[in-house]
């Protein structure tokens, strides 16, 4: 048999302006490095650049809970969530995710986006007025243009502005974050979810930074407030402070959840969970409820360095949580900031389009459990240092 070494073909001049726009935002904008990429961390490196909050990524209880199920069950669930039924460990651990997060009903998706998504074009109908915080996550916005929603957006955690929005528009979806993975602030989730009632809105609240690090338990912001009688959904993605790799709905009523899995393309047209994934979060919702030590330090280490900060002058726009953000300007403004950062050693995660504005270029610094009183001491003094004239 001979094999044809025919050249691999290039995508026609039709479909190449894409990635010639990006060749010259790299060349023009980035100096021809890449905005993501800096300098590998060197030992003893302060790595604030990851969601694992509560540092239980290597946690030795929910490793063997994973190895064992891989070895006993291999990859044995390639199936759709939709033929689930009877007593299977899914199932089970939907109820008690839903259970920890205050609802009567959940589901398990394959990624917070895939919740997020789902969940928008299962429930809003064409035409839907959906009312959504100009900082919610991409995915919110995806799910409500996915469903052909009519967006209208409103002020960051402006609930005159949203209130107005609703005057002019009429009942519809409400999407907040409890937390706002960009800059850290925290959503007046009471004040939301009294408009929402009051205008007869459905309101989904995107839990994804605040499940696990919030509540006595780790329940999240809206369980913790008392507000999970108010609030139609809760969303989340697993792979932040439950450090894997899943989306999870918490649904105020049970019949929702088999109309989803009928309804929401990525349930129907996706595999789901395997079965040593479902082992690893189960254990990991033990552990989230168990050591309570994890969300307490998580807590003194974000409101130390916040303080510290704030103290000194720098500007954390409006951070109220493990999540702060320098905004340095355009692209190449952050690469000089995330630079500097690491050469002091401080690894965090660099946001630019089309995660933020292309002039609101950040990089985050994700506060965990794990860090010492003396890396949140360097981590603020070359904060500090990066921005001094």
């Amino acid at each position: 048999m001979t094999v044809s070494h025919r050249a691999t073909p290039c995508l026609p001049a039709l479909f190449r302006e894409g990635l010639e726009r990006h060749a010259r935002r790299v060349r023009e904008d980035w100096d021809g490095r890449h905005v993501l990429h800096g300098m590998p961390p060197r030992p003893g490196a302060v790595m604030v650049n990851s969601n694992d909050y509560l540092a239980l990524a290597r946690h030795p209880r929910i490793v063997k809970a994973m190895t064992q199920t891989l070895t006993t069950d291999g990859n044995d669930t390639l199936m759709s969530g939709a033929f689930l039924n009877g007593d299977h460990p899914q199932l089970r651990l939907e109820a008690d995710l839903a259970r920890h997060m205050g609802a009567p009903a959940g589901i398990l998706c394959q990624s917070g986006w895939a919740a997020n998504t789902g969940l928008l074009q299962a429930l809003a109908e064409p035409g839907t007025p959906v009312y959504i915080d100009v900082l919610a996550h991409m995915s919110l916005w995806e799910g409500a243009r996915i469903a052909g929603a009519v967006l209208h957006r409103f002020r960051h955690n402006d609930t005159a502005h949203l209130r107005r929005r609703i005057a002019d528009h009429g009942p519809g979806i409400i999407l907040v974050d409890s937390i706002y993975s960009t800059d850290g602030s925290v959503c007046p989730l009471d004040q939301v979810a009294e408009l929402a009632e009051k205008n007869g809105c459905v309101l989904i609240v995107d839990e994804s930074h605040s499940l696990g690090t919030h509540g006595d338990l780790g329940e999240g912001m809206t369980a913790s407030a008392g507000l999970s009688g108010r609030v139609h959904f809760q969303t989340a993605s697993l792979s932040k402070a439950f450090a894997g790799r899943a989306g999870f709905i918490a649904a105020c009523e049970e019949a929702f959840t088999s109309y989803f899995k009928m309804r929401s393309h990525p349930a129907v047209f996706s595999s789901t969970l395997l079965p040593h994934d479902i082992a690893g979060l189960n254990e990991t919702l033990a552990v989230v409820r168990e050591d309570t030590w994890r969300r307490t330090r998580l807590t003194e280490v974000a409101a130390h360095a916040r303080d510290e900060l704030t103290a000194a002058g720098l500007d954390l726009h409006a951070s109220d949580s493990h999540i702060l953000s320098l905004v340095a300007g355009d692209e190449r403004q952050t690469i000089m900031l995330r630079d500097a950062l690491e050469h002091r050693g401080v690894f965090g995660s660099v946001f630019c389009p089309p995660a933020t504005p292309r002039t609101r270029s950040l990089v985050r610094l994700s506060l965990h459990t794990d860090l010492t009183d003396a890396q949140v001491a360097h981590l603020v003094k070359s904060c500090l240092d990066c921005f001094q004239p």
